[in-house]
């Protein structure tokens, strides 16, 4: 199993659950780094992953969506300067643990996942996300795993619909309808959750809903004939929002398995690491224990 890591929900996490006065030889804030390596080292050594990688986000405001629709993520604020300089660290940090890194200025670190989950299946690797990001469910496939690992919670293929209210392959499409207002998408104005899902167990898809759209008036939910008006006024909304609620797994990176392939925790550059942090031994310990098991 391939394991991956939404990083920067792991990240964020931390920086708020983590005391803010923690702060490296330089005098700059370490709590999220802290949190994020206490995170990470704990997954290494409860899940002993053979495959893993960690994906982070670098910035909201570049990246194809942005093109596509400007006010994408405009309603984020940007990360505050305390936590800015902590994604490089983390990013170092997930290397000397020994998991390779990905990050993008045009992609985010969805399709950076999906792009590495669709490829390794092509090697016969199925993955396990890590993760709390509904987003992320559309890219489960038979054999894969969504793991919240926060909430202790994992789900294989068959229990995301019971979650999440529709199967994988059709949550890019169920965002499209309910819009998605973490990202600022709008969606198709009066389609809520359960009028979306109820369209998406009748249609195979958003395009075979289209196409099929003087079918709705006469569909056994309520407001039937209102939700066809409406996705008729707000169809080319409803398109640009499912370009942005899919995951681009088709992106021009190549990775072999062997690229993917854990290494031993680099102890000695995680001493220097940790020194600089301010850290103390738990971590330290931590990683030896790693190392020991990989031996």
């Amino acid at each position: 199993m391939l394991h991956l890591v939404d990083a920067s929900y792991f990240i964020f996490r931390a920086y708020y659950s983590v005391a803010p006065d923690m702060a490296g030889r330089d005098g700059q804030a370490v709590n999220a780094l802290y949190g994020y390596a206490r995170f990470l080292g704990d997954l290494l050594e409860r899940a002993s992953p053979v495959h893993a990688a960690a994906a982070f986000d670098t910035s909201l405001a570049s990246g194809f969506r942005n093109r596509l629709y400007p006010a994408y993520k405009a309603n984020r604020e940007p990360a505050p300067p305390d936590l800015q300089h902590q994604f490089e660290l983390c990013r170092e940090l997930t290397v000397l643990l020994g998991v390779a890194d990905f990050a993008s200025e045009e992609y985010e670190a969805d399709d950076l996942i999906g792009a590495l989950a669709k490829r390794m299946r092509g090697h016969g690797l199925c993955s396990v996300l890590i993760t709390r990001d509904k987003d992320l469910a559309q890219l489960i496939a038979e054999g894969d795993h969504f793991w919240d690992y926060a909430g202790d919670l994992r789900l294989a293929y068959g229990d995301i619909e019971g979650r999440f209210g529709v199967r994988p392959e059709r949550i890019a499409d169920y965002l499209a309808l309910t819009g998605d207002a973490v990202d600022n998408i709008p969606g198709v104005p009066g389609i809520g959750p359960k009028a979306a899902a109820a369209l998406l167990g009748h249609f195979e898809s958003l395009d075979d809903l289209y196409a099929r759209l003087d079918e709705v008036p006469a569909l056994p939910m309520r407001g039937a004939a209102r939700a066809a008006a409406l996705l008729a006024e707000h169809r080319d909304a409803a398109f640009l929002a499912r370009s942005l609620t899919r995951i681009a797994c088709d992106l021009p990176m190549e990775v072999a398995p062997e690229a993917l392939e854990r290494r031993v925790p680099d102890l000695e550059g995680l001493d220097q690491f940790y020194d600089r942090a301010g850290f103390g031994t738990l971590l330290r310990r931590q990683a030896r224990r790693i190392a020991e098991r990989m031996s």
